[in-house]
């Protein structure tokens, strides 16, 4: 059965990628499995006794009985739980890797770090994000639509851009979602640049098209003192108002002219209302999209 893991810490972003997560579950008939990781190191470590974090460890599975028991009577699903000893973030790797996790859904942060970190990205956060096998869709907002009108793909022309939409075409049909593709630049002044944008964005909405999935494509410009074009990006998502998720590439995307914009994730993610896909890029060559 396809599972979704989502990290639990009895936090407020915790608690709302729960909820996040139900639609998702739906689409793919997928069970929902919560996971606690009670991490024993730290300066605190030496404090409690073996029956004292034996008995810890036992309100907190009370707890997640709780919580997994209404959630599954709320959302009609099949939702399961686990608690783990280790580092928080192997153990959620490690975990989703054993299921076959098809998605994590998790907050920006979690509960070791400062609640004023709303616009941070947290360090446990920030290492699944890099490591994890299967794609992360991070939350960073209170509110959030249930469900997917439309996906935002920041483009480039990087040999690994073609997962990014595949990716894309993948989740759109899973909601019967749109994909708006959108390229961004400091300047309009180049015609022979905004003209290779133009060109590349029609090549890969026709190809998203030809897929069965509703697209369009547009180049948005830079806004004075930025210093990167991510705001930009996240301005005209926010702007179109029905934008319910966006699909970044985690490592850094260098594209062929300096113009085309780079994934920044850890910027799309601290700074996104939006929630946020990533996706570790695989070793392929240039495909046929682009050509």
């Amino acid at each position: 059965m396809n599972k979704i893991l989502i990290p639990i810490d009895f936090q407020k972003q915790s608690f709302l990628a729960l909820e996040q997560s139900y639609n998702l579950a739906r689409l793919l008939k997928a069970e929902i499995m919560l996971l606690y990781v009670h991490e024993q190191a730290g300066i605190f470590a030496g404090l409690f006794s073996n029956d004292q974090n034996n008995e810890m460890l036992s309100k907190i599975d009370e707890k997640l009985a709780e919580l997994a028991g209404r959630a599954s009577i709320s959302s009609g699903l099949t939702v399961t739980y686990r608690i783990e000893k280790g580092r928080i973030y192997s153990k959620i790797t490690d975990v989703a890797k054993e299921i076959q996790a098809q998605y994590i859904v998790m907050g920006t942060h979690s509960s070791d770090e400062s609640e004023d970190q709303e616009k941070h990205v947290g360090a446990n956060t920030s290492k699944i994000i890099r490591s994890s096998t299967c794609p992360v869709i991070t939350l960073n907002s209170k509110h959030l639509y249930h469900g997917c009108r439309n996906i935002l793909l920041p483009l480039d022309l990087t040999k690994e851009t073609r997962q990014k939409v595949t990716m894309g075409i993948e989740i759109a049909r899973i909601y019967g979602a749109g994909i708006r593709v959108v390229s961004a630049l400091w300047s309009k002044n180049d015609p022979s640049i905004v003209g290779r944008l133009y060109q590349q964005g029609q090549q890969v909405t026709d190809f998203i098209t030809s897929a069965g999935v509703d697209c369009s494509f547009e180049v948005v410009e830079s806004r004075g003192g930025e210093r990167t074009l991510v705001p930009s990006i996240l301005n005209y998502a926010t702007q179109q108002g029905d934008v319910d998720l966006i699909i970044i590439l985690t490592q850094q995307e260098i594209g062929i002219v300096e113009f085309f914009v780079g994934s920044h994730a850890q910027e799309f993610i601290r700074l996104s209302d939006i929630p946020v896909m990533s996706v570790i890029p695989k070793e392929i060559g240039y495909t046929s999209i682009f050509s």
